[in-house]
């Protein structure tokens, strides 16, 4: 049995589906606070619990025969983060250390857990690789750092995957969001796009059905005690994403505004996918254009 927390939500709706389709058994947990119950596989368990009630989230431990989770459940917005760090800090450091410990006492042969590019902070050198210096600039970043940290020290099987900007189907425009989801909904609505600072910083942006194909690979393979970054090594501009966003859409009609930048925002991110290409040899990542 694997068990994916954030199971109903964008990323985790889609592993959940390739690990059925492969014919795993796949018990979801998810609070619905973000994620959407329509989401989630009707081959699946579904609990709707918070992985920060530890009473609770020890019940599905014993109760399943559980052998691997996938940790996806987070708060993981940015400007959140700066605004509330108080809750940052719960959901991504205690509801971490809550799924850790129950999985040190239960056995689990392996924790695949998502944490991201903002750990970095600030690059030194582009493109990003996994030796790069950690040293976050916002309080997302730190608390996905400080779960790596506690994963790394307690003695469990653990890949950390350290996600690029991800995109794709079940993507909320709403909200937090990613920058192309937004984009997307808005040219739909012939709404303008809205660019906050110049345009001309660049992201690394990954499918999201392309990140599921990882994970069933990881979990094939049994790769235990990896860092690896999760991306495609390619960047573009976000005045190139609004602009590709146009043509596809043909809505020559919109506007593009700009608006000062956001604190805890970097100006150019780009991941070094080499280890990670090293590892699984069968990845083909999906074009932006397509995806």
């Amino acid at each position: 049995m694997i068990l994916i927390t954030g199971g109903a939500g964008f990323i985790g709706s889609h592993i959940t589906d390739i690990l059925i389709k492969n014919n795993y058994n796949c018990l979801v947990l998810d609070n619905l606070s973000t994620g959407k119950k329509e989401n989630i596989n009707d081959k699946a368990l579904f609990y709707n619990i918070d992985i920060k009630d530890y009473n609770k989230l020890e019940s599905i431990f014993s109760e399943n025969n559980i052998e691997i989770v996938i940790h996806l459940a987070a708060q993981v917005s940015v400007p959140n983060s700066i605004r509330n760090p108080i809750n940052d800090a719960d959901e991504n450091i205690i509801g971490s250390l809550n799924i850790i410990e129950l999985s040190k006492k239960y056995n689990i042969k392996n924790i695949i857990a998502s944490s991201s590019a903002a750990v970095y902070g600030l690059p030194k050198k582009l493109p990003i690789d996994e030796i790069h210096s950690t040293n976050p600039i916002s309080y997302y970043g730190l608390s996905k750092l400080t779960m790596e940290k506690y994963m790394i020290l307690s003695n469990i099987n653990y890949v950390i995957c350290r996600f690029s900007n991800v995109y794709g189907p079940r993507q909320t425009p709403h909200g937090e969001a990613g920058v192309i989801s937004i984009f997307m909904d808005n040219a739909l609505k012939n709404k303008d796009l809205n660019i906050f600072g110049n345009g001309n910083q660049t992201r690394d942006f990954i499918y999201v059905e392309d990140i599921a194909f990882i994970f069933l690979k990881i979990i094939e393979n049994n790769i235990q005690n990896e860092v690896l970054n999760i991306s495609t090594n390619f960047s573009i501009t976000i005045n190139e994403l609004a602009q590709t966003i146009i043509k596809i859409q043909n809505k020559n009609n919109i506007n593009i505004n700009y608006f000062d930048r956001r604190d805890g925002d970097i100006d150019h991110s780009i991941l070094d996918n080499t280890k990670l290409l090293n590892i699984i040899r069968e990845i083909e990542f999906t074009n932006i254009n397509d995806g």
